[in-house]
């Protein structure tokens, strides 16, 4: 069983740099990995070892104590009573994030060139498309980009599927909680801007009373 951490970490995360050296992972991830191609089987070496180094950090274990399954392409799990984790990188950053209560995080460079209109056109529910009608050129192209981390990282958070349930999400422009218009989950929101880059932060309604920790690496 893991330790008992203090009543106030309620959630914490970490960002850390794509070309930070990689960390150890355990023999299973080394085989996933080496079914990868290059470009993806680096991605998951990253993730998967700076995961255990931050967990191992906040348990005080070795990183390969740390009882992570998260195999490519599935959510991530811990085993029971270590909590939960949610993890999303872009080209040069990867951010993690731990809860004692199901989490979801999403993590995108500020300045990502997009055709903002046509993908809240095409993805975004009829709510979310109206706020934002008023808006034009980098207004827009913010909103839409806030939305969409907010939209992922409530999806991880769901442990469902960006297909599924894209377009059932409403969470607004400026709202700090996210609504699933089919099966009523009802989130907090939490938006970090850092440097270059845009972060969103979802978890159940009682686990952000405080702002989240962010731990910059």
């Amino acid at each position: 069983m893991p330790l008992q951490l203090n009543s106030r970490s309620v959630l914490a995360l970490w960002l850390f740099p794509m070309q930070a050296p990689l960390m150890p992972i355990s023999t299973e991830e080394e085989q996933w990995a080496g079914r990868l191609s290059a470009r993806r089987s680096r991605q998951f070496r990253q993730s998967r070892g700076y995961v255990r180094h931050a967990l191992a950090d906040l348990w005080q274990v070795s990183a390969l104590e740390i009882p992570l399954h998260a195999p490519p392409g599935k959510p991530p799990e811990l085993a029971n009573g270590w909590g939960y984790i949610s993890f999303s990188h872009c080209e040069d950053a990867l951010l993690v994030g731990w809860s004692r209560q199901r989490v979801g995080v999403d993590l995108e460079r500020s300045d990502r060139p997009f055709a903002a209109e046509l993908l809240a056109r095409r993805y975004f529910c009829a709510h979310d498309q109206s706020a934002l009608c008023h808006l034009r050129g980098e207004p827009l192209r913010d909103a839409v980009l806030e939305q969409w981390l907010s939209k992922e990282a409530a999806i991880k958070w769901q442990r469902g599927s960006l297909a599924a349930d894209l377009i059932h999400w409403r969470c607004g422009v400026d709202s700090a909680f996210a609504v699933h218009e089919v099966l009523g989950h009802q989130v907090d929101v939490h938006r970090i801007h850092h440097n270059i880059w845009s972060m969103a932060v979802v978890s159940d309604l009682s686990a952000m009373s405080n702002s989240p920790m962010l731990c910059l690496v």
